[in-house]
C-alpha cells in the first residue's frame, strides 16, 4: 500500500511517507535481528557465570542494547507500525513487553494519551514530566518550588523516574487503571494510596 502526497508537502514529509506503511519483511527482519541476538546474548551471558562475571559483564553491554531494542519493537506495536494487522501488532507488543517486562497494554494507553496531549499545557498530565508555567510556578509556596525543582533535576527525571516507572509501576495497578490494563502482563498488585 503506497500513500500518495500532495503536490505541495514538505520534502521532509515526502521523504519519510514511505515508511508510514508496514512492510512484513522489514518488520520481521527488525524483529529477528533483534530478539534472536538478544537471546543469543543472554544465553552467552549465562553460560558465562561458570568462567568469569567479567565476561559476563562485557556481554551485558550488547545484551543491554537488544534490550533497548526490543523496547523499541513494543513501542512501536502500540503506535500500530509493525503490522497492517491491529491483533498482530497487540500479540507482538505482548510478547515484547513480557521479555522486557513492561505491560505492553497499560504502557501503549498511557503513551497514546501522552501523545495526545504532549505540549498541550491545558491538558496535562497523561505521561508528561510535570511542566509549570512561569505564572504557574511563582503562584507555588517556597516549598512547592523546592519540590518542582528537585523532581526537575535530572537526577531525578533520568535516574529515580525511570526506575520508579519500570521498577515499581508496572509491577502495581491503581484503583483507576481499566480492566485490560489489570490482566495485562505485570500489573498484578493493587496499589493503593
Amino acid at each position: 500500500m503506497t500513500m500518495s502526497l500532495k503536490p505541495n508537502t514538505p520534502l521532509w514529509r515526502k521523504a519519510v511517507g514511505k515508511y508510514e506503511n508496514p512492510s512484513l519483511p522489514y518488520s520481521l527482519r527488525q524483529i529477528a535481528n533483534t530478539i534472536i541476538p538478544y537471546f543469543m546474548f543472554w544465553g552467552m551471558m549465562c553460560l558465562s557465570l561458570q568462567r568469569s562475571y567479567w565476561i559476563t559483564l562485557v556481554l551485558a553491554v550488547p545484551a543491554a542494547g537488544f534490550l533497548i531494542r526490543t523496547f523499541i519493537i513494543m513501542h512501536d506495536c502500540g503506535h500500530g507500525l509493525f503490522f497492517k494487522s491491529k491483533q498482530l501488532n497487540r500479540m507482538l507488543g505482548f510478547l515484547t513487553g513480557l521479555v522486557i517486562f513492561t505491560p505492553a497494554y497499560a504502557w501503549s494507553h498511557e503513551h497514546a494519551k501522552h501523545h495526545a496531549s504532549a505540549g498541550d499545557l491545558d491538558h496535562r498530565g497523561h505521561g508528561d514530566i510535570w511542566t509549570l508555567t512561569v505564572q504557574e510556578y511563582l503562584s507555588l509556596s517556597s516549598w512547592k518550588q523546592l519540590w518542582y525543582r528537585t523532581y526537575r533535576h535530572p537526577v531525578v527525571i533520568f535516574g529515580f523516574g525511570p526506575l520508579y516507572i519500570f521498577l515499581i509501576r508496572h509491577r502495581f495497578w491503581h484503583p483507576r487503571d481499566s480492566i485490560q490494563a489489570r490482566a495485562d502482563g505485570s500489573l498484578i498488585f493493587p496499589l493503593t494510596h
